[in-house]
C-alpha cells in the first residue's frame, strides 16, 4: 500500500497496521516520503487519533529508526524523568544529580524551549562550556562514571522523532496524545531508560489546561510504557503559577545551584522530593517512600547532590566558577522592578502570558533555530495567596533594553491579579498515577 492510501485510511478513521506505520516512518526518515505527505498523515492522526496498539507501534518504529543505548545488566533500573513543560520548571537540573547522588543511574535526554515553555538544555548551556551534544559513547560513559547526564538527542537516536517533532511545530499537530506519547517515549527509551517518571503539568501555564487532559496523557504514557516492557508512573502537578522564584535560562541555573546548596523555595522543594522519591522507588534504591524522601533530604542537606552536579557539569565541559562570584555572572542590560499597584492578595497569574513574555524578550523561541538570550527572564517575589502592599516588588525583570523593559511592565500588569480576598494557593501535587 502506498503513502496516499495509508493517509486516506487514517483520514477515514481506520486503524493502521504496524507495517503501514513502519513503511511511512521509514520512508520519511530515508527521504522516500516528502514533508507534505508526512504532514498530511500527522494531521489525519491529530484529527482521528490512534488506539493504544497503534500508539505502541508508532513509538516502537520511531524508537528503532536509529541507534539505541544499551547499559549492562544491573540490579537497579536506569531511570529518567520527563516533564511536559511549564514556566520556571528547572526541576531536572536539580533532580538528576540529586537522584544520582543516592545511587541511581539517570540517563536524561532533555529538550529545548519552544513556545512559552523553557528548555532544560538552553538553561544548562548558559553555563560556560557546558556540552549537551554528546556522542552515544560519551553519553554512556557519563552515566556509568558520574551517575547522571543531561544531554540532547543525537542525530543517531530516534531520528524519526526529531524529524517528525520539527514538522509538528509547523503543521499545528502538537496537541495529539498519540504523537506526544510516541515522541517522548521513543527518545527516552533510545537513551537506555528502563523506567520513567512523568511530571504532567496542568493549569493555565501548561499545555494540558484541564485535569481531564492531563490525566488522559498520563495514563496513555504509562500504558504505552508498560506495553513496551518499561516501568512508569506519573504525577500531575500544578502550573497555574511559575515554579520556584525565577524563569529564564541563567536565572534558573542560579536558582538551581542555590537549591542544590540548600536554599530552595518550598514549591520547588516539594516537587523535587516527590519526583525523586518516585525515581528511587522505581530504581530499587528505596523500598518505601519515607526512606526515599529522607535519603533525598539528607543528600540535599549534606552537599552530596551539589557535588554530583559539579561532577556532571565538569564531565560535560562546563565551568561553574562564574557562579561562585555574583559579580562575574553575566546580567541583562536592563533590569527593573514591577511594583504592586495596590494592596491585597495575589489571586492569579496568567502563567502562559508570562512565559510568552520571556520568549519575546529572547529567553525562548518560536522556531527551533531562533537565537536564545540566556540573560532574559523574570524573578518572582510573591506567590498566589501572598499579601502585598502598595509599592512592594512583585517581579524583577531582566530585559535586553529599556523598550523591552517597558513592554514587560505592561504585560506583567495585566498578568498578575491582585484582589481584596485571600485565595488559597492551588495544591502542587494534584494526583499520583497509578494511585
Amino acid at each position: 500500500m502506498n503513502a496516499i492510501d495509508i493517509i486516506a485510511r487514517k483520514r477515514d478513521g481506520l486503524k493502521l497496521t504496524r507495517s503501514e506505520i513502519e513503511s511511512c516512518v521509514n520512508a520519511y526518515v530515508h527521504s522516500g516520503m516528502p514533508d507534505y505527505q508526512m504532514a498530511a498523515l500527522l494531521m489525519a492522526i491529530y484529527l482521528k487519533g490512534m488506539d493504544d496498539e497503534e500508539t505502541v507501534w508508532l513509538t516502537d518504529v520511531m524508537l528503532k529508526s536509529g541507534d539505541m543505548v544499551h547499559f549492562p545488566p544491573s540490579n537497579q533500573l536506569y531511570v529518567d524523568k520527563h516533564s511536559t513543560g511549564g514556566v520556571g520548571d528547572k526541576v531536572s537540573i536539580i533532580l538528576a544529580p540529586l537522584v544520582a547522588s543516592c545511587g541511581a543511574k539517570v540517563p536524561m535526554l532533555s529538550g529545548r524551549g519552544l513556545g512559552h515553555t523553557g528548555g532544560t538544555l538552553d538553561k544548562l548551556e548558559s553555563i560556560p562550556g557546558y556540552r549537551t551534544d554528546l556522542s552515544i559513547a560519551k553519553f554512556k560513559n557519563a552515566v556509568q562514571s558520574v551517575g547522571c547526564v543531561i544531554a540532547s538527542q543525537t542525530t543517531q537516536m530516534a531520528p524519526a522523532d526529531k524529524m517528525i517533532y520539527d514538522l509538528r511545530h509547523s503543521t499545528a499537530t502538537i496537541e495529539s496524545i498519540p504523537l506526544i506519547c510516541a515522541s517522548i517515549l521513543s527518545k527516552k527509551f533510545a537513551a537506555g531508560s528502563q523506567g520513567l517518571v512523568f511530571d504532567i503539568k496542568c493549569g493555565n501555564g501548561a499545555f494540558m489546561k484541564t485535569m481531564d487532559e492531563a490525566e488522559k496523557l498520563a495514563k496513555n504514557l504509562i500504558k504505552v510504557s508498560i506495553a513496551m516492557g518499561k516501568d512508569a508512573s506519573a504525577l500531575i502537578t500544578d502550573m497555574n503559577q511559575p515554579l520556584g522564584y525565577s524563569a529564564g535560562n541563567i536565572l534558573e541555573v542560579i536558582e538551581s545551584i542555590e537549591a542544590l546548596l540548600g536554599k530552595i523555595s518550598p514549591d520547588l522543594y516539594q516537587i523535587t522530593l516527590e519526583l525523586g522519591a518516585e525515581m528511587l522507588l522505581m530504581a530499587g534504591i528505596s523500598k518505601d517512600r519515607s526512606h526515599a524522601i529522607s535519603l533525598l533530604k539528607r543528600n540535599l542537606k549534606n552537599g552530596s547532590a551539589f557535588a554530583k552536579f559539579e561532577q556532571m557539569v565538569s564531565n560535560q565541559g562546563g565551568d561553574l566558577s562564574p557562579f561562585c562570584y555574583p559579580n562575574r555572572v553575566p546580567k541583562a542590560p536592563a533590569i527593573g522592578h514591577f511594583k504592586s499597584p495596590g494592596e491585597g492578595y495575589i489571586q492569579r497569574f496568567d502563567t502562559m502570558a508570562l512565559g510568552c513574555l520571556i520568549r519575546d524578550m529572547g529567553g525562548g523561541r518560536m522556531r527551533t533555530d531562533d537565537h536564545i538570550d540566556p540573560m532574559a527572564g523574570l524573578k518572582f517575589y510573591k506567590k498566589i495567596g501572598c499579601r502585598v502592599s502598595y509599592g512592594d516588588i512583585l517581579v524583577e525583570i531582566h530585559a535586553g533594553d529599556l523598550s523591552q523593559l517597558d513592554e514587560a511592565m505592561k504585560v506583567i500588569n495585566s498578568s498578575v491579579k491582585i484582589g481584596p480576598e485571600r485565595i488559597d494557593p492551588p495544591p502542587l501535587i494534584i494526583k499520583r498515577i497509578p494511585l
